[in-house]
């Protein structure tokens, strides 16, 4: 039995909901490969995924049900970003982008259930994507294009004198992609959901007489979030998008 709380203390603590628990303790060659509630969920959600985009679109009906129409929006979506940002060559990597925009999608939905676990707030997690697409779409860049793709880091119209400097800003500019798309998406989530439950905890302490005030913010904030785990989903795509281009089309 957990010890009482003492006198005073909050009765939530809002960073609790970040704990990493094994579920299923394995070790591979001395290294943790135990499966932890993170893993879970992030199984949940490409279930969540798979499922709703089979059913959706099993029937193929010529009038579109609810479901139907939900999943060619979300394809239409994610096709005109992807073709607005890249142009044609940039549609064969349309599942990725498509997969990589649902995935973000539905973990940050997942995380707004009540005890669940918010994939998304971890610097590991997107931090691991974001290397991915930047590591993936920098190897395409030097495929496709040879020695010539680092004419990205080399502007056009600056003067000669300045070209060094400008060109080594770029080059930290380009390092520094990972970095900024992992933290942008963990720190919003991990912001908004530890606002959440410390105005749950202020929502507990007040009791029902001064308690109804957290409470109708959290159901406002909870609106906001909702609205905010979709942008964080399409700012990590569109982004992509945008990085992709650049590996495709090299200029500046």
């Amino acid at each position: 039995m957990a010890a009482p709380a003492e006198p005073g203390a909050f009765p939530v603590d809002p960073m609790h909901q970040y704990e990493i628990v094994r579920l299923l303790p394995i070790e591979l060659f001395g290294f943790d490969a135990s499966f932890t509630n993170s893993a879970m969920w992030m199984v949940a959600a490409i279930t969540a995924i798979s499922v709703f985009m089979i059913f959706s679109v099993s029937s193929r009906a010529l009038v579109p049900g609810r479901w139907q129409s939900m999943a060619e929006l979300s394809y239409e979506f994610v096709a005109n970003m992807l073709r607005q940002n890249t142009g044609n060559e940039g549609q064969p990597f349309f599942p990725f982008v498509f997969s990589l925009f649902m995935f973000i999608l539905f973990a940050n939905m997942f995380g707004l259930l009540p005890y669940s676990f918010t994939v998304t707030s971890h610097i590991i997690v997107t931090f691991a994507m974001a290397i991915f697409v930047i590591g993936g779409i920098t190897l395409l860049g030097l495929y496709k294009h040879g020695l010539g793709w680092f004419r990205l880091f080399v502007p056009s119209g600056v003067p000669i004198i300045l070209l060094p400097l400008i060109t080594i800003i770029e080059m930290i500019s380009y390092l520094t992609r990972p970095l900024s798309l992992s933290v942008r998406l963990f720190a919003n989530m991990l912001a908004g959901h530890t606002m959440l439950k410390v105005f749950a905890g202020f929502a507990i302490m007040l009791g029902a007489w001064g308690g109804w005030a957290p409470l109708a913010f959290m159901v406002a904030f909870t609106g906001l979030e909702v609205l905010v785990a979709f942008l964080q989903a399409y700012v990590f795509a569109i982004l992509t998008c945008i990085y992709l281009n650049d590996a495709l089309h090299v200029h500046h």
